[in-house]
């Protein structure tokens, strides 16, 4: 026992309470009226302008963007510290763009948004040090990264600081590049080196009317040139999702533009580390697809619509197609097939036969590496007569712009499946992710035609001294391209040899891919140790 007497404590002998100061609630009510300013902005005027040019606020875009009362911003009292020209007097909170996280479909989603109402959205040091803190938070948490860009480019009261700002963001483009999902949508205008943040991620959203990108003005254009031209045919939505290449959705309106971003989102993973989210589907893994037998005619020479073909094969008939208006020989689209995230890269017979060009080799490739980087297998459906011949063709490069294509499959590791609908000639055929180059599986219908070329051009070059010398050299031909085709060119040809795993009925695609995709789903296949590839240019 204790020799000091313990004692209870008594209330009057304790020291006194302190109130709470009132100094303290008053703060916090301040606290509260200093957000709902933020939160306001610049004021009525200034939002009835933006609303006036057919644009969402800055929170109005947001909300749309995020799960109802998700969002959470960061950095909302930051101000800058720049002096001169005025700046001193008009130090808005914000500075200029709105930062945070939220979530999409309950997935966090990292954002930085432009607010055109306050310095025109023009990049300062402070405004680019809140765009560093979100892309740094984005790489750190392993989360999507979307740029709702909506400003007038560098903030040139504030002069190399600003252009030093721009230079953070691009560093931070690339370092997160393949890493987490970057999205740019374009909102207002973008001129200038602030084009090229845009241009460094991997997908770019505009909306027509109100978004344009250029690297010189049309004022600057005509200087120069002579050239008169508007800012929307120079750099708006159609321009360059149709002509560029450089967006890969367009839309009417900022609603749906962010409705299809959030669609997008719900098709990538979070980071390089993860699968894409599946969802269940009321559509049958084992659905047979007999309507393939009646869109895709046997001629080889007869067009139809691949888009028809994807429809059936992927879960409920939907996908989302990139860069839909630009190089439309061939196909690039997200889609699920039983409930799972795919790539699909498609020839395009309704359009220029289906042929691999320039630009159709680009759109490809950079598809291509997008799902590697992002763990989405890749499905290809070809029917292709080989590459666009021509002079333009030829001096524009198509040798290395065709190697970026044949490059992208080579390093893509995901699994790989390739599907002959039809024709496959040439180097094309090797092209479209054949088994040479590492296609896990080739499946082939059974009016495939794997060959150097067409039948007519193998018999004139193969048969030419035969046919010269025929008396009748029309019918000479006729018999030789028979010939040929039945020696090196029935379906079967390449099945038994091996470059070709199976002939399969059409109406068996869908279930057949989906069972191979399940096979593939641990596929493990780790690249030579390097530094990086050097890839064609």
């Amino acid at each position: 026992m204790s020799i000091v007497e313990e004692r209870p404590l008594r209330e009057d002998v304790l020291p006194p309470v302190e109130p709470v100061p009132d100094e303290l609630r008053d703060r916090v009510a301040a606290l509260a009226g200093l957000h709902r300013l933020v939160q306001e902005g610049p004021g009525e005027r200034a939002t009835a302008t933006q609303h006036a040019k057919g644009k969402l606020t800055v929170r109005e875009r947001i909300a749309l963007l995020f799960d109802e009362g998700s969002f959470t911003e960061v950095e909302a009292l930051r101000r800058h510290r720049a002096t001169g020209f005025g700046l001193e007097h008009k130090r808005v909170h914000t500075d200029g763009v709105v930062t945070g996280w939220g979530a999409v479909h309950g997935r966090t989603v990292f954002v930085y948004a432009h607010d055109f109402r306050v310095f025109g959205g023009a990049l300062g040091e402070a405004h680019a040090e809140k765009i560093h803190k979100i892309m740094d938070l984005a790489a750190a948490a392993g989360a999507p990264l979307v740029g709702l860009c909506d400003g007038a480019g560098a903030r040139i009261q504030e002069g190399v600081t600003a252009l030093a700002g721009y230079g953070g963001i691009f560093r931070r483009n690339v370092r997160n590049s393949g890493v987490i999902p970057q999205i740019s949508v374009m909102l207002g205008p973008c001129a200038g080196g602030a084009a090229y943040s845009p241009a460094l991620t991997d997908f770019v959203f505009m909306v027509r009317g109100t978004s344009q990108m250029f690297i010189t003005g049309p004022d600057v254009v005509q200087a120069v040139t002579g050239e008169v031209i508007t800012q929307d045919a120079l750099g708006g939505a159609d321009a360059h999702a149709s002509s560029s290449g450089v967006a890969a959705f367009a839309y009417d309106d900022e609603r749906t533009c962010l409705e299809e971003v959030r669609y997008l989102l719900s098709m990538l993973p979070s980071n390089n580390r993860e699968l894409p989210p599946a969802e269940p589907t009321g559509d049958p893994a084992g659905r047979r697809v007999d309507a393939l037998l009646d869109i895709v005619p046997a001629d080889p020479s007869r067009s139809y619509d691949i888009r028809r073909v994807i429809e059936e094969i992927v879960d409920d008939g939907e996908y989302l197609q990139v860069h839909e208006a630009w190089a439309q020989n061939v196909v690039c689209a997200l889609a699920r097939l039983d409930g799972r995230v795919v790539g699909i890269v498609a020839n395009q017979p309704a359009v220029l036969a289906g042929v691999l060009d320039i630009h159709a080799s680009e759109k490809a490739a950079r598809f291509v590496q997008m799902c590697d980087a992002f763990n989405i297998p890749l499905v290809t459906l070809v029917d292709v007569p080989g590459f666009l011949p021509g002079v333009d063709q030829e001096h524009g490069g198509i040798i290395r712009h065709g190697a970026k294509l044949l490059y992208a499959y080579c390093n893509a590791t995901v699994p790989r499946i390739q599907v002959i609908l039809r024709k496959a000639y040439g180097g094309a055929y090797i092209v479209m992710d054949s088994r040479s180059i590492g296609a896990d599986l080739s499946l082939a219908w059974p009016v495939n035609e794997i060959a150097v070329m067409g039948a007519e051009g193998a018999a004139n070059v193969v048969f030419r001294r035969e046919i010269a010398a025929a008396d009748d050299p029309a019918v000479a031909r006729e018999r030789l391209v028979k010939e040929y085709r039945s020696e090196l060119m029935h379906p079967y040809y390449a099945a038994e040899r091996g470059l070709v795993d199976d002939v399969i009925d059409p109406a068996e695609t869908r279930s057949r891919l989906i069972g191979a995709l399940a096979m593939l789903r641990a596929k493990d296949a780790p690249l030579p140790s390097r530094k990086h590839g050097n890839q064609p240019q």
